[in-house]
């Protein structure tokens, strides 16, 4: 049978990259909590050295309020992922292991005043740019799945990703470190049907004593990595019909992946995984990343709200595959562009669909932020496992994911 393939990867929270999303990201929530009009624009940089360790912020912030201890909300963030030995790639917590050196400015004036306004029509967008959102049902067959209407390869290295950041907080692998990766290929017919997962990629940071465990032999130690990694991530994170006895698992391709990790194998830096943090390539991105900036930089809320209009579409079962474009000119509040693209499998055509979009959806900055309850501190929670196809919780987190079942009737009732 002819198959084709498609893969996605994922990393976990302590994956350098994505350390710097979630220290950026907690910037960006401390600043909301203070002020929920604050502008925030702030990257950050980490590397681990032989003596010890850095974490560089730059940026700009603009609240009405005391600015927030930016050095110690950079080391807790670090510390809760868990890098708090330097034995390991870092140790945030302690000062004479880590600095962190802050540069962080105010907001230019020449951006605050396209930003800074009070209604609907004239708060205009933080930047230019173009942004997409996607949905499929691809996930939808699958129970452990339904409502995420995702690319499946890219939702199962989600979860592979998440499930190695739980096996080690709770201990289930008690030699796991915070660093690592996961990747998942997907196979398909002739017809485009899914037949199931092909290969299973997973690296994942261990003790560097685990090896004495086993005589000092590194061969039996991967074998024990291997075993452990399949019963308690892949074969729970990945539903059963998917995982036939022939699909291929690889762990640690180079054999070991051993302390040091982190930052000292790897520099990190914030805005390096956007495929990772949206549909692992299936859907296009715009190009702009999300972490460490707030609501009113249309790279982030603006790809948001594409999201949540086109899984509503996908939901309201007027495509099984949808993407839409919106693009900003800075300062201006409508997009100046809207696209849409349902790949062929609309009910209706895509200049139809365009219209029900716009007519059901407000794509304005200060709309999006209204609709989608953004000025909030809800943020951090999407520094690392994808900030799409994850469900909207009870407390507020990744609203964009909610389906209104209102806007579902308009979508479908013209």
């Amino acid at each position: 049978m002819q198959q084709d393939i498609f893969t996605s990867e994922s990393v976990t929270s302590g994956h350098p990259d994505k350390l710097c999303d979630a220290i950026s990201d907690a910037i960006v929530d401390a600043c909301l909590a203070l002020d929920s009009n604050a502008r925030v624009a702030v990257e950050t940089c980490v590397k681990g050295m032989d003596d010890k360790s850095v974490i560089i912020l730059a940026g700009e912030v603009s609240l009405d309020a005391p600015a927030p201890n930016y050095d110690a909300i950079a080391r807790q963030a670090a510390a809760n992922i868990g890098y708090d030995s330097h034995a390991i790639g870092m140790d945030a917590t302690n000062p004479d292991l880590c600095d962190v050196l802050v540069y962080v400015t105010t907001q230019s004036a020449y951006i605050n005043q396209g930003v800074d306004r009070q209604t609907l029509d004239s708060q205009g967008a933080g930047d230019q740019g173009l942004m997409f959102g996607f949905a499929c049902t691809e996930t939808e067959q699958y129970d452990e799945l339904k409502g995420r209407y995702f690319p499946l390869s890219a939702a199962l290295s989600q979860r592979l990703s998440r499930r190695l950041t739980t096996v080690r907080e709770e201990n289930i692998l008690p030699w796991a470190r915070p660093d690592g990766k996961s990747q998942v290929s997907v196979a398909y017919d002739e017809q485009g049907e899914i037949i199931g997962v092909d290969t299973v990629i997973v690296a994942i940071q261990h003790d560097k004593h685990l090896k004495d465990q086993f005589d000092g032999s590194v061969e039996k130690e991967l074998q024990h990595v291997r075993e452990q990694i399949k019963k308690h991530v892949v074969e729970y994170a990945i539903p059963s019909e998917l995982l036939s006895s022939e699909y291929t698992l690889i762990v640690n391709g180079t054999g070991r992946f051993a302390d040091p990790g982190g930052p000292y194998a790897d520099a990190g830096l914030t805005g390096r995984k956007i495929i990772v943090d949206t549909y692992g390539g299936m859907g296009r991105h715009g190009g702009g990343a999300f972490s460490g900036k707030d609501p009113s930089k249309v790279d982030r809320s603006a790809a948001y709200a594409a999201r949540w209009a086109a899984k509503h579409v996908v939901a309201a079962g007027l495509a099984t595959r949808f993407e839409i474009q919106l693009a900003y000119v800075i300062g201006v509040a409508k997009p100046v562009s809207l696209m849409v693209n349902s790949f062929g499998t609309g009910i209706v055509s895509d200049s139809e669909l365009a219209r029900r979009v716009q007519s059901t959806f407000d794509f304005r900055p200060a709309a999006i932020a209204k609709d989608l309850d953004l000025l909030r501190p809800i943020y951090k929670a999407t520094a690392a496992g994808g900030h799409f196809g994850r469900h909207a919780t009870d407390e507020g987190y990744f609203p964009w994911e909610r389906l209104d079942a209102s806007r579902i009737e308009n979508l479908t009732n013209f």
